[in-house]
């Protein structure tokens, strides 16, 4: 018998010191969720999402997250190419400010957002000056926030699959005559195009429950401003139910996410 045809049941065998602690970190995860299932009011349900301020919300979520996630495509793989493909001083460096979203308090962000766009930001006050554009508390304000916390994503995701991709295709193409950008759009975007699709998906997931750097940024004014997250937490002081419906929503957005991604994930596995 062949090595590989040897049972492997050994190795699957998990140790209880393992297995106990796996088992009350995956409880703690999953209870809370389930909290929300059991306690949903789910014959009001209906009402609740149909109401005009649930689809309000509903509707600037939507808008924002997908303006974001369209601004983070424009900008983010440009930027991932470039720290995947060229060599430059303090590389590493550019990648940890990019990436430093990732870890930075939402709040903070938005702090730091009013003091770059306010209007006597370091930018803001020339925009206001000049073209009388003022950014914070308006639904740009929602999307340069949103934007801001969930690019990290795409850039992230898009980067690894450059590096993954051989650059020898791009080479090939160049000495047949073709520019660096032609190169790319024709060589390299087809077949980074998965990570940039599964980027795009999870910045998308990540600019929709935005709630730090959006009501510090931008505020929370019902129509303007008041995205889902945001609505969530004014209705859990005065309607826990209404709070209740909207988090499923946004549990549900988030299910669809991981389903969407499932594939990716078990071939990386």
């Amino acid at each position: 018998m062949r090595k590989s045809d040897a049972p492997r049941t050994g190795a699957r065998t998990v140790p209880v010191p393992l297995l106990v602690p796996a088992l009350v970190g995956l409880t703690f995860l999953l209870l809370p969720l389930i909290a929300l299932l059991v306690r949903a009011p789910w014959s009001g349900l209906p009402d609740q999402l149909t109401s005009p301020e649930v689809w309000q919300a509903l509707r600037l979520s939507l808008l924002c997250a997908t303006s974001a996630t369209s601004l983070s495509l424009v900008v983010g793989v440009p930027l991932a190419w470039l720290l995947a493909r060229t060599e430059f001083p303090g590389r590493g460096f550019v990648r940890a400010l990019v990436t430093l979203p990732l870890v930075l308090p939402p709040v903070v962000g938005g702090v730091a957002l009013l003091l770059a766009f306010g209007r006597n930001g370091v930018v803001g006050q020339w925009l206001d000056a000049w073209f009388g554009i003022t950014l914070p508390f308006t639904t740009t304000g929602v999307i340069l926030a949103e934007t801001f916390v969930a690019m990290p994503f795409l850039v992230i995701s898009v980067e690894g699959t450059l590096r993954a991709a051989d650059p020898r295709f791009e080479e090939a193409a160049t000495t047949l005559g073709a520019s660096r950008f032609t190169a790319f759009r024709r060589v390299t975007l087809p077949l980074i195009a998965p990570g940039i699709a599964a980027g795009a998906v999870l910045a998308w997931a990540r600019a929709l429950g935005e709630f730090g750097a959006t009501i510090t940024f931008a505020g929370n004014f019902p129509g303007r401003t008041q995205t889902m997250p945001l609505a969530v937490y004014l209705a859990l002081q005065n309607d826990p139910a209404a709070a209740i419906a909207l988090s499923l929503v946004l549990l549900a957005v988030s299910i669809a996410v991981l389903a969407g991604l499932r594939d990716r994930w078990m071939r990386a596995t």
